[in-house]
């Protein structure tokens, strides 16, 4: 997911613009634009969950008729390319797997970002000011007066 993009699910002026707009026009448009900020950055694995739970499904009905399409009468050729995809499969697997590991990490490291930023604003919000000197009455000068 692109970080710099305008509509993205996090609380940027455009999609806070979009949800009261949303409301304004149509209260269920408010509603799902406030979804899509609070929840949006589930969506991809959501998505990814989705897709692979339908390619499970589906699996053996396109294997079924893939083979019966595909078959060239040639039963050692057939073996071969039957193998072949096996092992592509596999490797689309693994490389399936690589990139939700590197997508998980890369979400880490942005939260682990924010969690410092927001550390260091907390601690620079809460360093006690150097206090001032007033002069008293009298002559004398001291910190503040009570």
């Amino acid at each position: 997911m692109n970080t710099t993009a305008l509509i993205r699910p996090a609380w940027t002026p455009a999609t806070i613009a979009l949800m009261v707009i949303g409301f304004m026009v149509f209260w269920p448009l408010g509603l799902a634009m406030l979804a899509y900020i609070i929840w949006g950055d589930r969506l991809d694995g959501f998505k990814r969950d989705v897709n692979r739970a339908t390619d499970g499904i589906f699996a053996g009905c396109r294997k079924a008729s893939y083979r019966a399409n595909t078959q060239t009468g040639n039963v050692a050729f057939d073996d071969w390319r039957e193998k072949e995809l096996e092992r592509l499969n596999e490797e689309r697997r693994k490389l399936d797997e690589m990139r939700d590991e590197f997508d998980a990490y890369a979400r880490e490291l942005r939260r682990a970002k924010d969690q410092d930023d927001f550390d260091r604003f907390m601690a620079n919000r809460n360093k006690p000011t150097a206090p001032t000197v007033t002069p008293k009455k009298g002559g004398k000068s001291g910190l503040l007066d009570d």
